[in-house]
C-alpha cells in the first residue's frame, strides 16, 4: 500500500495543502486522476471545487467521488478533512468503505487529511470530533495497524484549564484498547510504504501504547508497531 496520512490540510504559515504538497507529488509518482472524497464536510461541491482548484495547480485532474465506480476507476484517492463521524456514516450509506479499501490495498495511493486520516485506523475512536451523527459502527478502513489522533495537542503548562489534556483522553482509550496511538502534530503525516511507516513534516509524534509512558518521534524516523 501507499498511504499519506496528513493531520491537517491547513498549517500556520502555509497555504491550503501547501506543506503537504511534495509528499503528495511523491505518493502519487506521477499519476494524475484523483477521486475526492468530501463526505467529511456538509457542503460537498464547494468543498470539492476547493481541492480541485488546489491540485489543479499541480497538474492533477480532480472529480468527485459519488459511487463504487468513481474510486475504481481513479489513479488515487483524496480523503478530505472535516466531521470524521459524518464522513464514515456517508461512507457506509453510500457503500464506499469497502471499494475504498480494495483500491488501496491494491496500491491505488491514499492520501488522508484529518478526518480522512482518522478512517485509515481500525476504528475512529481516537478521532478528535463532535458526534454529530451516527455511525453503524466505528469500525473504519483498517489500513493501518494503529490508531491516528490527528492535531495532537500538547497541555500548555501556563493554562488555567483544569479539563482533560489530550494526552489524558489518549491514555483513557488505552485502559480499554491495546491498538497503539500516533498523536500527531500539526505539520506532520505519516507515509505508508510496503508496510513501512515513517514520520514526516516539521514536528516530532506522541506515541502512546498500553501499559507504557507516551515516547516522542522524531521527524524522519521509522515507526515501528
Amino acid at each position: 500500500m501507499r498511504l499519506l496520512l496528513i493531520s491537517s490540510s491547513n498549517v500556520h504559515g502555509y497555504g491550503f495543502l501547501d506543506h503537504s504538497e511534495p509528499e503528495i507529488r511523491r505518493i502519487l509518482l506521477a499519476r494524475t486522476r484523483v477521486a475526492f472524497v468530501p463526505f467529511a464536510a456538509h457542503d460537498h461541491a464547494t468543498y470539492t471545487l476547493a481541492v480541485h482548484e488546489r491540485l489543479g495547480r499541480m497538474g492533477l485532474e480532480v472529480t468527485q467521488a459519488n459511487t463504487a465506480a468513481d474510486i475504481e476507476q481513479a489513479e488515487a484517492i483524496f480523503v478530505g478533512g472535516g466531521n470524521t463521524f459524518r464522513l464514515l456514516r456517508t461512507l457506509y450509506e453510500r457503500e464506499l468503505l469497502d471499494a475504498i479499501r480494495a483500491r488501496a490495498e491494491l496500491g491505488t495511493p491514499y492520501i488522508g487529511a484529518s478526518a480522512g486520516t482518522n478512517i485509515a485506523c481500525p476504528t475512529i475512536r481516537t478521532t478528535n470530533d463532535m458526534p454529530i451523527v451516527e455511525t453503524p459502527t466505528l469500525a473504519a478502513l483498517g489500513l493501518v495497524p494503529f490508531q491516528i489522533n490527528p492535531h495532537y495537542l500538547d497541555a500548555d503548562p501556563a493554562s488555567t484549564h483544569k479539563g482533560e489534556t489530550r494526552e489524558t483522553r489518549l491514555l483513557e482509550y488505552l485502559e480499554e484498547n491495546d491498538t497503539p496511538v500516533v498523536g500527531l502534530r500539526e505539520g506532520s503525516m505519516l507515509r505508508v510504504e510496503d508496510g513501512t511507516t515513517t514520520l514526516l513534516g516539521m514536528s516530532p509524534a506522541r506515541l502512546f501504547r498500553r501499559g507504557e509512558a507516551p515516547v516522542e518521534v522524531l521527524p524522519g524516523s521509522v515507526i515501528a508497531m
